[in-house]
């Protein structure tokens, strides 16, 4: 008898995948907004210390609800910078990791994820009127779910201190949002159920063998 209790298992695992994958509360509201802000402001006041937060405002005023890319430039500290808690001098890598550890998995608890991290091999190719090259280190695109989770992300107070590791390690960093027109990369809306359907088939199949045997 042919057991489907498998692919069962993995469309239930596909919607869960989906309810955190997926922005299902659509755009940020008006009456949002300054809530939000307001959050920024009491948890970390720091983040208008280096930046426009109205950019930020103003890029939530906007929202289409959809997902989004941040791409991020960055020049990592060449050789040795003091730790923001210890004093230590050490590598600006590592010391980076101070701030990576928090927000990585702060991110993905949000459904967000690097999509592409890349080092910088080379030099400038195409480049007029713009600044000369400040020595770009990697470049990231991360994906973020909505705008509400980038905003509800600087609004974590438990970023307050991770953000000394990344102005440490980081003397200069640019970045700025997109919406990809043309994406060669296949989107985990794509793979994660080509994958789950393998693993369905392939237990279904060994079901059947041992069945027979």
């Amino acid at each position: 008898m042919m057991s489907f209790w498998p692919w069962g298992v993995s469309l239930l695992v596909y919607v869960v995948f989906l309810s955190w994958y997926v922005n299902w509360r659509g755009r940020v509201t008006v009456d949002e907004v300054p809530k939000l802000m307001d959050a920024i402001a009491l948890n970390t006041p720091e983040a208008g210390e280096r930046n426009d937060i109205g950019i930020l405002r103003a890029f939530l005023e906007a929202d289409d609800g959809r997902e989004f890319f941040m791409l991020n430039l960055v020049r990592i500290a060449p050789g040795k910078v003091a730790d923001p808690v210890t004093g230590e001098m050490q590598p600006a890598r590592r010391v980076m990791e101070g701030y990576t550890k928090m927000f990585l998995p702060a991110l993905f608890r949000r459904g967000g994820h690097p999509a592409v991290l890349a080092r910088k091999v080379g030099p400038y190719f195409d480049a007029w009127g713009v600044e000369p090259d400040p020595g770009w280190t990697i470049m990231g695109y991360m994906r973020y779910r909505s705008r509400r989770d980038v905003a509800v992300l600087v609004a974590d107070p438990r970023f307050g201190g991770a953000h000394d590791f990344k102005f440490a390690a980081m003397p200069q960093t640019l970045s700025f949002p997109t919406q990809p027109q043309l994406m060669a990369l296949i989107s985990p809306r794509l793979w994660v159920p080509l994958v789950l359907a393998l693993a369905a088939s392939l237990v279904q199949t060994a079901l059947l063998i041992v069945a027979a045997n």
